[in-house]
């Protein structure tokens, strides 16, 4: 009787035999695999779910930030604009009382407050040259001064003279032909300017050639370069203009030299100037230096500029500056004076 070896284990599993073991393989080691992969899945997507709440709320707490950021630099603005509202009235009282507190020529008064600091600017009229009466020679001049090139500075100031001139009967200039062929169209008054703002209605003229504009200088500083509207006013004056507010570009028009308005300006930001013997050493013989003086006027423009003080006591880099054309009426009046204009957005270098 023979008797058979078993066969070796290895053997007698075969394949199959081996997924027949793994159904009968206890449950539990099933369970830890399935959990395995289920838990690694789960990882991943809470990782990703917090990346995604992490950038959400990265970009509220920006949002917030900024919005709260805005809001107070608002709020600055807001009470930077009260305050040199305050100052433009508390500069008139000034002037209406004189004595310590004003006595021309006094183109700048400063005034200090707990919460901040204001400058308020006394610009008399006679400082523009007048847009209504001003010869075609000077507004020329006074387009070049500010930056226009020759054949824009020709073609506004026809557009000025056509503008202030009334019109033979009911025919259309050139110039109201291409008013009319604009989208919208309307046509030139043909009568005096009522508002300096008119003249950005004039053919040729330019945003920044009307509002000044700024520019950089050989170390790449920035300045500012003055506009048209520094320079000519419905009000204005054509001779006899104030040496202590006249805007440069407007002396270098008049014919004042560049080096006498270099030193002219130098000499009045120093203090101002009381007399026009104090500017001798200036006077080279322009023919435009004769047209400067102290002239005052009855109408000016008061323009100013706040700033508040930080806690520290530092002062705030928000500026507001506000400005109001007064007419000055006599004391025989009340109030003795009247406000002709008031500029809520109004800008200076202060």
């Amino acid at each position: 009787m023979t008797s058979e070896k078993p066969a070796p284990l290895r053997s007698r599993l075969s394949l199959p035999n081996r997924a027949s073991l793994h159904r009968v393989l206890p449950s539990r080691d099933r369970k830890g695999a399935v959990s395995l992969a289920e838990r690694g899945s789960a990882l991943l997507a809470v990782l990703w779910l917090s990346a995604a709440l992490a950038t959400i709320a990265f970009t509220v707490a920006n949002t917030v930030r900024g919005e709260t950021e805005r809001t107070a630099t608002g709020v600055d603005s807001l009470r930077c604009y009260y305050l040199a509202s305050a100052s433009i009235d508390r500069a008139l009282l000034h002037i209406q009382w004189g004595g310590k507190y004003f006595s021309a020529p006094m183109p700048l008064i400063r005034f200090q407050y707990p919460s901040g600091e204001a400058t308020v600017e006394i610009i008399p009229e006679t400082a523009r040259l007048s847009i209504n009466r001003a010869s075609p020679q000077d507004l020329l001049a006074t387009v070049l001064a500010v930056g226009g090139q020759p054949d824009q500075a020709q073609l506004i100031t026809q557009g000025i003279i056509d503008w202030r001139t009334a019109a033979p009967g009911d025919a259309f200039t050139q110039f109201d032909q291409h008013y009319l062929s604009l989208k919208p169209s309307f046509r030139a008054r043909h009568a005096s300017f009522e508002e300096i703002e008119e003249l950005l209605l004039v053919r040729g003229m330019t945003p920044d050639l009307f509002h000044g504009r700024y520019e950089r200088d050989n170390q790449g500083r920035l300045f500012s370069v003055a506009g048209l509207k520094d320079c000519l006013s419905v009000y204005g004056a054509v001779g006899g203009f104030d040496v202590n507010t006249t805007a440069p570009a407007l002396m270098r028009a008049l014919g004042v030299s560049p080096g006498a308005v270099a030193g002219i300006v130098a000499r009045r930001q120093a203090q101002p100037v009381k007399s026009m013997d104090e500017l001798g050493p200036f006077n080279d013989g322009s023919p435009g230096f004769g047209r400067l003086g102290l002239t005052a006027s009855p109408i000016c423009v008061l323009r100013a500029t706040a700033r508040l003080r930080m806690p520290d006591g530092q002062l705030s880099d928000v500026r507001k500056s506000v400005a109001a054309m007064v007419r000055f009426l006599g004391l025989e009046y009340n109030p003795p004076y009247h406000i002709l204009r008031w500029d809520d957005s109004a800008f200076s270098t202060q």
